[in-house]
């Protein structure tokens, strides 16, 4: 994994210098992303760039998200969650690893906080056990 090793500071400095590269609208979807993913990661968590994208960092990697042409990617880690939250994904459009959201459209918050939850949850677990977490 392509994690700088940067001080939390540092990773949500980043972080904001890339949403301002960004344009509108796709911007403000991402902003309401990073929040949603914020207020449902624990208060441990830190912002990053891994992998040329924001990232949030708790116990390992927890989740991605970015921008592209026509969609908001979010990268929740874990394919076990597609089959999961799977009846709730049917409306979005998912390939391997990663749940496209329209950047002009609302995003889904309780589907988003619960993803956060269940990968804060997962790295937990791993942790305990003593599993690297990616």
């Amino acid at each position: 994994m392509v994690v700088k090793k940067a001080s939390p500071e540092a990773g949500k400095a980043e972080v904001e210098a890339y949403l301002e590269r960004v344009p509108e609208p796709a911007r403000g979807t991402l902003k309401k992303m990073r929040a949603m993913i914020r207020a449902a990661a624990p208060k441990e968590a830190t912002e990053a760039i891994s992998y040329k994208i924001p990232s949030f960092q708790y116990k390992g990697a927890l989740v991605w998200y970015a921008v592209f042409k026509n969609h908001c990617s979010f990268f929740p880690m874990n394919l076990s969650l597609f089959d999961e939250f799977g009846e709730e994904l049917k409306k979005y459009k998912t390939s391997k690893g990663t749940i496209q959201f329209p950047v002009d459209e609302p995003l889904p918050k309780a589907l988003v906080t619960r993803i956060v939850k269940a990968r804060a949850a997962a790295n937990e677990a791993k942790a305990q056990v003593g599993l690297r977490v990616i």
